[in-house]
C-alpha cells in the first residue's frame, strides 16, 4: 500500500514515469562472467548473487545458487551504483522551484541513466517555508518507496554573503536554537547541512553533528582556526572544495587550508572541467587519504533534459558549452552527470578506474556512514551497475531492482 495513502496519485506517478522501476519491486538474480569492483580488488569473471535486495554471496560461493534467473555480463564492468551527495535539480526541474515528489521522481529518472542510484536532492538557500516542504517531500517519497532519495542535504541559507555565489543572500541568517530543534527533528533520512562555520556557534554545530546531521563547510569565509574548530566539534567535510571559499594565502590558508590538510575531513569534487582547474583536483587528490575525495555533480535541471535556459530567483542561467552561468558569468551549478565526472578523473587526471569508482559510490557512503551501500560485498544493498569496456552505463540496478540503460 502506498504510505503517501493516495493510491490514484501513486498510480500516475507511475504511469507518467514508466522507465522507473516499482519502487519495492525485488529481484533474485545470479549475475557470471562480470569484472566486478569488490571492496579491496578487481575479480575478473567473477559472480554475484542477488536475493530480495540485497547481495548474498560473491565468487564461487555465487554460482552455487544456479538456480537463480542468471545474467551473463560477458566480461562487462560490474561496479556499486553511485551515490551524489548534491543534486539541485534534472529533467528539466529544480528542487527549489518545486520542492514535491513528483519532482523527486523525476529528478531521479533523469540521473540513473548515468548511473546514480541514489542521491540527496539539494535545496539551496530559501526560507523556511520552502525547506518544510521540502523535507515534507522527502518524508513523502521515501514513505512511498523511492529508495533512491536518500534524504535531503540544505545548501544553506547559513551562509555567508561574502562567498555567496549564485545564492540568494537575502535568505542568509545564522542558526538559532530553534532551527537546530527543528532540524535535529528532521526525520527525512540522511539530512545534509552546509553552513558557514564563522558565522555559527560551536554549540550548534556540535549538537547537529551530536544528532546525525552531516555537516558541511561551504560558502565560507572562515580562517583556518575556525575551520578547524567545526571540524573538531563534528563538521564532517566542504562542499565543492575551492568553490565558494577564499583562495589559500601565505599568511591565511583559510578553509581551503584546513579542508587540504585536515585528514579526517572529506571534500566534495565538481569535476566537470569548469568549476576547477585540473591542477585543483590534482593537489586534492594528492593533499587528502584515500577514501576522502567524493566526486559530486552539484546537477542542474538541465542535466537529462534538452533545457538550455532557466530561471534562479530573479537571475536567468543558460548552459553555454558544457557551463551554467547567469548574466553577469557566475557559474551557476553545473550541467555534469556522474559518469562523465568518473570519466574525467580517469582519462584527464590519470586515475585507476576503481579507484574513480569509488569516489561515485564507496567513499559517498562512508561520507554518510553507510557501509550497506557503495560497495559489492555480501549484506549490501544490490545498488550495481553494468558498465561497457568504454565506461558506458548499459544497466542498473536499485536495491535488486533492474533497468536497462544501453
Amino acid at each position: 500500500m502506498c504510505a503517501l495513502q493516495n493510491t490514484a496519485y501513486c498510480a500516475i506517478l507511475h504511469c507518467r514515469y514508466p522507465a522507473a522501476p516499482l519502487p519495492n519491486a525485488m529481484h533474485d538474480l545470479l549475475i557470471t562472467r562480470a569484472t566486478v569492483l569488490l571492496p579491496n580488488e578487481v575479480a575478473e569473471n567473477h559472480a554475484v548473487a542477488i536475493r530480495q535486495g540485497r547481495i548474498i554471496a560473491l565468487g564461487q560461493a555465487a554460482e552455487a545458487f544456479d538456480q537463480l534467473p542468471t545474467l551473463d555480463l560477458q566480461g562487462d564492468w560490474l561496479v556499486p551504483g553511485f551515490i551524489d551527495v548534491q543534486v539541485n535539480g534534472g529533467g528539466g526541474v529544480l528542487f527549489n522551484d518545486a520542492p514535491t515528489v513528483d519532482t523527486l521522481q523525476r529528478v531521479l529518472a533523469a540521473h540513473r541513466p548515468f548511473g546514480t542510484t541514489r542521491l540527496l536532492p539539494t535545496l539551496i538557500s530559501t526560507d523556511h517555508t520552502r525547506m518544510r516542504a521540502a523535507m515534507d517531500a522527502v518524508r513523502a517519497a521515501q514513505a512511498a518507496g523511492m529508495s533512491g532519495v536518500l534524504g535531503l542535504h540544505l545548501e544553506g541559507p547559513f551562509l555567508n554573503p561574502l562567498r555567496r555565489g549564485v545564492h540568494d543572500a537575502a535568505q542568509f541568517r545564522s542558526l538559532t536554537l530553534d532551527d537546530v530543534d527543528w532540524l535535529c527533528a528532521s526525520n527525512c533520512g540522511h539530512l545534509m547541512l552546509t553552513l558557514a562555520p564563522e558565522l555559527q556557534s560551536l554549540e550548534h554545530i556540535a549538537r547537529l553533528a551530536a544528532e546525525n546531521v552531516t555537516v558541511m563547510i561551504g560558502h565560507s569565509a572562515a580562517d583556518t582556526e575556525t575551520t578547524l574548530n567545526a571540524l573538531r566539534a563534528g563538521a564532517r567535510g566542504f562542499t565543492h572544495l575551492f568553490n565558494a571559499m577564499p583562495p589559500w594565502q601565505g599568511r591565511a590558508p583559510g578553509v581551503l587550508g584546513a579542508a587540504l590538510l585536515d585528514d579526517d575531513s572529506y571534500v566534495g569534487l565538481i569535476v566537470d572541467g569548469h568549476h576547477l582547474h585540473p591542477a585543483s583536483i590534482d593537489l586534492a587528490l594528492r593533499c587528502k587519504p584515500r577514501g576522502r575525495c567524493v566526486l559530486v555533480t552539484d546537477a542542474m535541471s538541465t542535466v537529462g533534459s534538452t533545457l538550455q535556459q532557466f530561471p534562479l530567483g530573479t537571475q536567468t542561467v543558460t548552459l553555454r558549452n558544457g557551463c551554467l552561468q547567469t548574466d553577469d558569468g557566475t557559474l551557476a551549478g553545473s550541467a555534469l552527470d556522474m559518469i562523465s565526472a568518473v570519466k574525467r578523473c580517469i582519462q584527464q587526471h590519470g586515475l585507476a578506474p576503481e579507484e574513480a569508482f569509488r569516489m561515485a559510490s564507496t567513499w559517498p557512503a562512508d561520507l554518510l556512514g553507510r557501509s550497506d551501500l557503495g560497495r559489492i560485498a555480501p549484506g549490501a544493498s544490490a545498488d550495481l551497475l553494468r558498465l561497457s569496456p568504454d565506461l558506458q552505463v548499459k544497466a542498473s540496478w536499485l536495491a535488486g531492482a533492474m533497468q536497462n540503460h544501453a
